[in-house]
């Protein structure tokens, strides 16, 4: 018995209803190539006539941009006509400087992008870059800008063009549209927080109080002749250095007045004695 393959088909309202496969779109598709015909108008060092070239320059905006973050955008060119010549001397290990002016972002000017060329003969068409020319540039800020393409210089050194070509058409040039996101448009990497340690605080010691002691001397007097056995005598407080002078008051110390007294009369005896002697050796010289 021999199966044949059968095709299913579902019969609506009459009709045949068949099922397509649906078409999704390329979210990572990137947007749409620029295209202007460009004049320029070239001038080579010790050289002094002009070359005038027509270049046909593709510019492809970035999918994704973000402000802060560098951005792409691919430069294809090729002649449309006659080519750039090379100058009497030849040219060997130079390179293609490309450049495309931006407006709209404040601090961004252009961007610029440096293509390989070979050894080229005195007098012969200079190559462009087959493969696309990356434009490089970072923008400062988020919003929506317009590009156009811009100077083309030849040489060793960007500082140091041996040709260059200049834009002549820039008001006849469509511009491309350059959208760039702020931070927050792409993911971008979070940075863990670096825990910060709490300062140690040492425990603060309270100082060792001193105690002051004040040192009051005490002078025993010695009693003196006449005086009573029995009784004490006086103490004598001395104030120490810095004290308060208080001065003597009622406890002055023993009253020295009999002393006096005694010794002025014995003084005074002593002089009449004196005098006595002296008149009687006179009377027994007479």
């Amino acid at each position: 018995m021999r199966i044949r393959p059968v095709l299913l088909s579902a019969m609506l309202g009459g009709g045949l209803l068949l099922c397509q496969p649906a078409a999704f779109s390329d979210a990572s598709e990137k947007a749409a190539e620029t295209t202007n015909q460009v004049r320029y108008r070239c001038m080579t060092t010790g050289a002094a006539e002009t070359q005038t070239i027509v270049v046909s320059v593709g510019l492809t905006m970035p999918a994704e941009a973000v402000a802060g973050q560098q951005l792409v955008i691919q430069w294809r060119g090729s002649y449309a006509g006659s080519g750039l010549r090379a100058p009497a001397g030849g040219l060997s290990g130079v390179k293609v400087y490309a450049y495309a002016a931006i407006s709209g972002f404040p601090g961004l000017t252009s961007a610029t992008g440096v293509g390989q060329l070979g050894t080229v003969g005195a007098g012969q068409e200079i190559p462009l870059p087959t493969a696309a020319v990356e434009l490089r540039t970072t923008p400062n800020s988020a919003g929506t800008g317009a590009v156009t393409p811009a100077a083309i210089n030849i040489g060793e050194r960007p500082a140091e063009p041996l040709i260059e070509c200049e834009v002549t058409n820039k008001t006849e040039l469509k511009p491309g549209t350059l959208t760039v996101a702020g931070p927050g448009g792409s993911p971008t990497a979070t940075l863990t927080p670096t825990p910060t340690s709490s300062p140690t605080v040492s425990p603060t010691t309270s100082p060792t109080p001193r105690h002051t002691s004040t040192v009051t001397a005490t002078v025993t007097r010695s009693p003196a002749p006449g005086d009573s056995a029995e009784t004490p005598a006086p103490a004598v407080t001395r104030t120490p250095a810095g004290g308060a002078d208080t001065g003597g008051g009622g406890d002055a110390g023993w009253d020295g007045r009999p002393l006096a007294v005694t010794g002025s009369l014995i003084a005074a005896a002593a002089g009449a004695g004196l005098l006595l002697r002296r008149r009687t050796g006179r009377r027994r010289v007479a």
